[in-house]
């Protein structure tokens, strides 16, 4: 619903709020962390809503999930600038900015073909060589993996 120049979109009673993504990576937020397999819980997602920091941005409110450490981190390497709220009971319990840790490790897929990271039966491993515009360097074959290349796992 439209109230004056802004829109008003639902509260939710439990959950997670994640806001500040970049309009144009909402679907792929939503792509890494499988919201499209959740049948049994309330989805709101809007994009390019007017953000004083980015320009546009999307916000995903999903009632009754809560996200692990493994899936912030898959958030913090598509949209570095994310904020997650935990709600319960109306009320916002906890907020955080996602921060792109140091090491990533399991959740990058190497985009060298011959490492064997993509060989073997072992987890990728990357250490951040730069969280401002995300560059992974593989543990393995040491070669590097921009936002753009990015592929998770």
């Amino acid at each position: 619903m439209k109230e004056g120049k802004h829109f008003k979109v639902s509260a939710i009673k439990n959950g997670t709020v994640i806001d500040h993504i970049p309009s144009k990576t909402v679907f792929k937020v939503i792509s890494i962390l499988n919201l499209d397999k959740l049948e049994d819980k309330m989805i709101t997602f809007g994009s390019n809503f007017e953000s004083k920091k980015l320009g546009s941005k999307g916000i995903i409110k999903i009632s009754d999930k809560y996200f692990d450490r493994e899936d912030i981190d898959k958030i913090s390497l598509i949209a570095p600038q994310a904020k997650i709220s935990i709600i319960k009971d109306y009320e916002v319990v906890h907020k955080e900015v996602v921060e792109i840790p140091d090491k990533i490790v399991g959740i990058v897929k190497c985009i060298n073909p011959n490492c064997i990271s993509n060989h073997e039966k072992i987890q990728s491993k990357f250490l951040v060589l730069s969280k401002e515009d995300v560059s992974l360097k593989c543990h393995y074959c040491e070669k590097i993996t921009s936002q753009t290349d990015l592929n998770l796992i």
